[in-house]
């Protein structure tokens, strides 16, 4: 049985800085699409960073450059940095991962159907 299971996130003041992570069990993140996803109340799901099996990495421009996904192998371990907090950051953030194979902009698309997702984790900021 595949799980990803989130940790991290929590209430974080604006301009501040917070790690989440997405760790798998029965499956093996390798070079296969995975990314992280964020729905705010009221608002649609929105696609934030993804890897692809080629090393590649997308963002959504409004993360760019506070943002940063990276994987470990070694923990099977997804990771999101998020830097230089902002009121718009607040929502429910989700990983995400399929067997897919592809650039991390196909994997962009790819994976709003994605076979696994984890269990969400929320992100509130503070003024």
């Amino acid at each position: 049985q595949v799980q990803l299971v989130q940790s991290g996130g929590g209430s974080v003041e604006a301009g501040g800085s917070v790690r989440l992570s997405c760790t798998a069990s029965g499956y093996t993140f390798g070079r296969r699409c995975m990314g992280w996803f964020r729905q705010a109340p009221g608002k649609e799901r929105e696609g934030v960073a993804f890897i692809g099996n080629d090393g590649s990495i997308t963002y959504t421009d409004s993360v760019k450059g506070r943002f940063t996904i990276s994987l470990d192998n070694a923990k099977d371990t997804l990771h999101l940095q998020i830097n230089s907090l902002v009121p718009e950051d607040a929502a429910m953030y989700y990983c995400a991962a399929d067997p897919a194979l592809g650039s991390s902009d196909y994997c962009s698309v790819r994976l709003n159907s994605a076979s696994y997702w984890g269990q969400g984790t929320q992100i509130t900021v503070s003024s």
